[in-house]
């Protein structure tokens, strides 16, 4: 194996596991605190910090404003606080007080979030920076198996699901990322945040195997390439994990040729696809510093599977090994090509949808967890994910899938037949761009459909190019719509941003 397999079991049902494994992330987090009471835990730029003392003893007053307010273990409390330290207080509390977290997306629609709070139940809606706040409470102390968290993540049908992750995920997760990323306790720690923390990459890949190993914790509340390199020679950041297109803004900056980078150790990347040319230009940037680029879902608690620094050059194509307690197969591959759907197995694996039995049985099956991506597995065991099942555009990092946004523009009064397909851009990656036939005697402007999708849909999911057909859009005999020739177009209409 690539990675450190010492400790790993597999039982019965076929799934790896780690020996030893704390059960839940409330004993790692009291581990730290006991070890590291006085190493800064959490620093927020632009606002407060928090050593690990302060921060549990902060969690442990929210944990009991929410037993006050009469939330019990297994009760949801949804986050709805941008990147700083009230939302790891909120996060941190409602574990400490036994409850589910359900991060919310605060780039959504007022439409949108309600259905995630209404369809997760939440109790308590923690979206201030008054937090609840009584007396401190003795610390919950769930089973591997509860779940901890749920992550919403845009469905193809265009409804949203909750990923149920448990304690067991999250600490695998953790565990996953130490062992990939080669990151060792006994260091200076220090990662900077820079992607959400609704999001399972900043949360469990970083926020929470930083809380686990006893590092410092750097928020971004807010992006920008200057602060995030102001960030990193101010607080010696040793370890950095984004998206692709934040490195590529970050590389174009001015600042980039005077800021001293030298703290910088590990430095992995994901979300989205990697062009050779940009590892190239993090190579130059970054002289020295262990490259990788992981890859994951809401579903598996982030990173599935990672490319090491030393297959980086060589293979940028690729998405690397499977994480040590990590299983992958390619269901049902093509002949010739050897493509098929990928699957995931693992203790790091959500165990189903919230509320949701239909789907849960249709993705996850004896075990393994059916991605809807396509993919190949090379006898190295090198994974390459080769397209995208769910018909999804993936906007700098930012999952859209095609189905939800032609859903809502389908309702507009104007428009008979919508598409929606990725246009190629050199940051982002891709932006999202509808192709649109409107009904016989009306005239659509633009600038009108983007603003009925602005009231509707998060702002990274309204359209920003548009094609206005003066004909049907293409089907093949089935009357499925071809999308293929829909991407090549290049006679977009932009769409302007507010």
């Amino acid at each position: 194996m690539v990675f450190d397999s010492t400790g790993i079991q597999r039982g019965a049902d076929g799934i790896a596991r780690y020996e030893g494994l704390l059960p839940n992330v409330v004993r790692g987090f009291a581990d730290t605190v006991a070890a590291h009471p006085d190493r800064t835990a959490v620093v927020e730029l632009g606002g407060g910090t928090a050593t690990y003392r302060e921060l549990w003893d902060r969690a442990l007053r929210v944990a009991g404003g929410l037993r006050a307010a009469g939330v019990g273990p297994g009760d949801r409390v949804a986050v709805g606080l941008p990147n700083g330290l009230a939302w790891m207080l909120g996060f941190w509390g409602a574990q400490l007080a036994g409850a589910v977290v359900v991060p919310l997306n605060t780039r959504l629609a007022p439409a949108e979030t309600a259905f995630v709070l209404q369809d997760s139940g939440a109790a308590v809606v923690v979206d201030s920076v008054d937090l609840p706040d009584g007396d401190p409470v003795e610390p919950a102390d769930p089973a591997p198996g509860d779940v901890a968290a749920l992550f919403y993540t845009s469905g193809t049908t265009g409804r949203p699901k909750g990923a149920m992750l448990t304690q067991e995920c999250l600490v695998s997760s953790a565990e996953n990322v130490q062992r990939c990323r080669e990151l060792d306790v006994e260091q200076s720690n220090v990662s900077l945040i820079s992607v959400p923390l609704f999001h399972v990459t900043g949360c469990c890949s970083q926020m929470i195997t930083q809380v686990l190993m006893g590092g410092t914790t750097v928020l971004m509340p807010k992006f920008s390439p200057a602060a995030f390199l102001a960030a990193v020679a101010e607080h010696r950041v040793t370890l950095l994990t984004s998206v692709p297109t934040i490195y590529e803004l970050v590389l174009r900056h001015p600042d980039l040729a005077t800021t001293d980078l030298s703290s910088v150790r590990a430095l992995s990347y994901g979300g989205a696809p990697m062009a050779p040319e940009l590892v190239h230009r993090l190579r130059v940037a970054f002289p020295g510093v262990r490259l990788g680029n992981g890859f994951g879902l809401s579903e598996t608690s982030a990173l599935a599977t990672f490319l090491p620094d030393a297959w980086t050059d060589a293979h940028a194509d690729s998405v690397g090994f499977p994480a040590p307690v990590v299983d992958v197969a390619v269901d049902r591959p093509d002949l010739d090509s050897g493509i098929g759907e990928l699957l995931v197995r693992g203790p790091n694996v959500a165990v189903g949808y919230w509320g949701d039995a239909a789907r849960t049985a249709e993705t996850f099956v004896d075990g393994w967890l059916h991605t809807g991506d396509l993919a190949t597995v090379d006898g190295e065991g090198l994974v390459r994910i080769v397209d995208r099942a769910k018909d999804m555009i993936n906007r700098g990092g930012e999952n859209v899938y095609s189905v939800e946004v032609e859903n809502v523009l389908a309702e507009h009064p104007d428009v008979l037949e919508v598409a929606v397909v990725g246009v190629p851009d050199d940051v982002m990656g891709e932006k999202v761009g509808a192709v649109v036939l409107t009904r016989p005697g009306t005239t659509l402007a633009v600038a009108d459909l983007a603003a009925f999708a602005r009231e509707r849909l998060a702002d990274y999911k309204v359209p920003q190019y548009v094609r206005v057909l003066d004909g049907p859009l293409p089907r093949n005999a089935g009357g499925k719509v071809l999308k293929g020739p829909l991407r090549t177009a290049t006679d977009w209409t932009p769409v302007p941003r507010r």
